[in-house]
């Protein structure tokens, strides 16, 4: 099992605020995550007036595309937020919603590309992502067969590498939901890394996705499940993703040490110590026929005929008298 590459999305939880973005690269660069991922969003050229979703849905926004106003920064925010990253350790990690996005990340100079499940069938955008020749992680959550497929042949057309995560959109994400058999699926049908993009808001998807061969996790944080913002109850606490982050190494160090249930060398000082020999639970006689009813199993091995053998004494006779609960050895029996 290769190691698995980890993703923590701050999206919109830092609800437009430059301060709350960098602390949540602060409190993330303790738990182990490799990345950090934001959304970069321009309102101006991703969305217009029009746009219905989740309308009203916040005190201070009258609309959808004066959210997506207020979640902007400027480029060289943008900046200081890759650099803070990059000054703890983790990548910096971004998906554009527009082109105009796309250039700035492209000044950025980002390792790699993320790109949204609703932004999947966006060719428009997409080739001018493959065209940087960056590699590219692909979320599936709103995408077909067919759309994925296109999404490839593009890719692959510009030799990007490319990385796509079975994902379901859904907020917050059932189990029966979770769709943890694409991750595989999706390894036979492009021959490329697969990986899980998680909004179930608790640890057990990823965990599960790694143990189903995941080779990137991806998963929303947030500070508070009660904080506001459209992740919040679909997101991890930062707790959440340290106790994520360490199930995740151990699942790989238990999948990269096989057990070889064959080799018990090393167990027989305990097998000695726990396991059991024959021995009678009352008095018996000599020429006594043996029955299961006046045998006990007895710690610890080596003084007699072994439990696991007992088959080999019934209807077998006693040679001599023996004492309760004296072990039973191989001379005490007629053949």
């Amino acid at each position: 099992m290769n190691r698995v590459f980890t993703v923590a999305e701050i999206a919109q939880a830092h609800d437009g605020s430059l301060g709350i973005a960098h602390s949540f690269i602060d409190a993330l660069k303790d738990t182990g995550v490799d990345a950090v991922k934001f959304q970069v969003h321009i309102a101006e050229a991703e969305s217009s007036i029009y746009e219905q979703f989740r309308v009203n849905f916040s005190y201070e926004d009258k609309s959808r595309f004066d959210y997506w106003k207020r979640m902007e920064f400027p480029e060289e925010q943008w900046q200081g937020l890759k650099d803070h990253c990059e000054q703890n350790g983790m990548e910096f990690i971004a998906s554009p919603f527009s082109n105009k996005a796309v250039d700035m990340l492209k000044r950025l100079n980002v390792f790699r590309y993320k790109v949204g499940s609703g932004e999947t069938s966006n060719l428009l955008m997409l080739e001018k992502i493959a065209a940087t020749g960056k590699p590219v992680i692909l979320s599936t959550g709103m995408s077909s067969w067919d759309e994925l497929d296109a999404a490839a042949e593009l890719l692959r057309h510009y030799n990007n590498k490319f990385t796509v995560l079975q994902c379901t959109t859904a907020y917050p994400t059932n189990p029966e939901q979770w769709g943890l058999n694409v991750i595989k699926e999706i390894k036979e049908r492009y021959n490329v890394p697969a990986g899980f993009s998680d909004h179930s808001g608790d640890v057990y998807a990823c965990l599960a996705a790694a143990s189903w061969g995941a080779d990137l996790l991806e998963f929303h944080v947030t500070f508070d499940k009660k904080m506001f913002g459209p992740d919040a109850t679909s997101s991890l606490t930062i707790d959440q993703v340290k106790m994520l982050i360490k199930g995740v190494r151990q699942i790989e160090t238990a999948c990269n040490n096989p057990v070889i249930k064959a080799d018990t060398e090393k167990f027989e000082p305990l097998k000695k110590m726990f396991e059991k020999s024959l021995a009678v639970n009352r008095d018996v006689r000599a020429g006594e026929k043996i029955t299961t009813d006046i045998l006990e199993a007895k710690k610890p091995k080596g003084h007699g005929v072994s439990a696991s053998d007992y088959r080999s004494l019934i209807g077998k006779t006693f040679k001599h008298n023996l004492e309760k609960w004296s072990f039973i050895k191989p001379g005490d029996v007629n053949e």
